[in-house]
């Protein structure tokens, strides 16, 4: 019986874990005022209607660099404990850093070569 009850909290965590994002789903559906009209469906940008064509282009390159800064930005985070417990460390902590430092200058050394940190 007692192994029904540590597993009872597993599924009460998936269930919540479900419902609770589907109901301001299914909700927003029900309560959501629709009364649409020309007005409410026309685009604009930051309260200032728009001028000309709506729909433009981006390079992806913009894209790639952001994604890339993003990447990089987080997992320097990673580091700071590392570099917190530096003096702490045995051999295999120590080993760990490096190797995960060395797999992020090599994604660097992969993105320049491919030409992705260019802004062109």
């Amino acid at each position: 019986m007692a192994l029904v009850n540590e597993w009872a909290y597993i599924g009460l965590f998936f269930a919540v874990a479900w419902i609770f994002p589907l109901l301001p789903i299914i909700g927003a559906r029900f309560l959501a005022p629709a009364k649409p009209n020309v007005i409410k469906q026309s685009t604009y940008e930051c309260g200032v209607e728009t001028v000309g064509d709506t729909w433009v282009q981006f390079k992806v390159q913009y894209y790639i660099y952001g994604l890339i800064f993003l990447v990089f930005d987080v997992e320097i985070i990673f580091l700071f404990p590392w570099a917190l417990a530096y003096n702490q460390l045995d051999f295999f902590g120590f080993a760990a850093g490096l190797l995960f430092i060395f797999f992020l200058f090599d994604a660097l050394v992969y993105a320049w070569r491919k030409d992705a940190l260019e802004w062109l």
